[in-house]
């Protein structure tokens, strides 16, 4: 069977898995957003916080994706909850590095003058600041997206949802007449939803971000 006779007879079921997948992908990024934009509030006007939380999240997206998902078997066992969780830490570091570069960018005398017209800290941050800095943790938002798009086909390992248990299926029978199709249709999806995912952040930029910004 040539690939595009496979597409058509496997759509609904790729567009299952594509959905699972977009799911998947989609909460972990907005609990890795929740988590890094806080802890990138709570730590950018201090440094040695501020190194502390960065060289954490580092290590996360140092340790292979294949080993934190083995890991995961024996603490959280099989299927959707270690696959978020996984990919809860590899989304961070984008996100907390973004919210710390795009706080300390924040020009000091748009800060100053806010506080002259006597807003709290508070309100200077949630008014000011992290407007300002938007732009820059929607890029690290985006960045954190990809790389959990590509990390969650491996979640299918420990039968986490998504395209990724089409390619290993494709794997683990690569002798088959429809191994190559079943890799490269899961393949497909996951880019697929890459360049969706970019063009949804591209509609979110223009939406959420006034043009003084830009």
């Amino acid at each position: 069977m040539d690939f595009f006779t496979y597409l058509g007879s496997r759509w609904d079921n790729l567009l299952e898995l594509g959905i699972e997948h977009a799911a998947v992908t989609a909460l972990a990024v907005l609990v890795a957003t929740v988590i890094g934009v806080g802890v990138g509030m709570a730590t950018y006007s201090r440094e040695r916080p501020r190194e502390l939380v960065i060289a954490v999240t580092s290590v996360f997206l140092t340790i292979p994706s294949l080993a934190l998902f083995g890991l995961f078997i024996s603490l959280l066992g099989i299927g959707t909850t270690p696959v978020v969780v996984a990919l809860v830490l590899y989304a961070l570091l984008p996100i907390v590095a973004n919210t710390i570069v795009g706080l300390r960018e924040v020009d000091p005398a748009i800060v100053e003058s806010a506080q002259g017209m006597g807003l709290s800290r508070a309100q200077r941050l949630l008014r000011i600041e992290l407007p300002l800095a938007w732009p820059v943790i929607l890029t690290g938002m985006r960045v954190s997206t990809l790389i959990a798009l590509g990390i969650a086909a491996i979640g299918a390992y420990i039968s986490g949802p998504g395209l990724g248990n089409d390619i290993f299926a494709g794997l683990s029978r690569i002798s088959s007449p429809n191994a190559l199709n079943l890799v490269l249709g899961g393949t497909l999806g996951v880019i697929i939803l890459a360049i969706l995912f970019d063009l949804l952040y591209v509609l979110l930029y223009r939406v959420t971000t006034s043009r003084g910004t830009r």
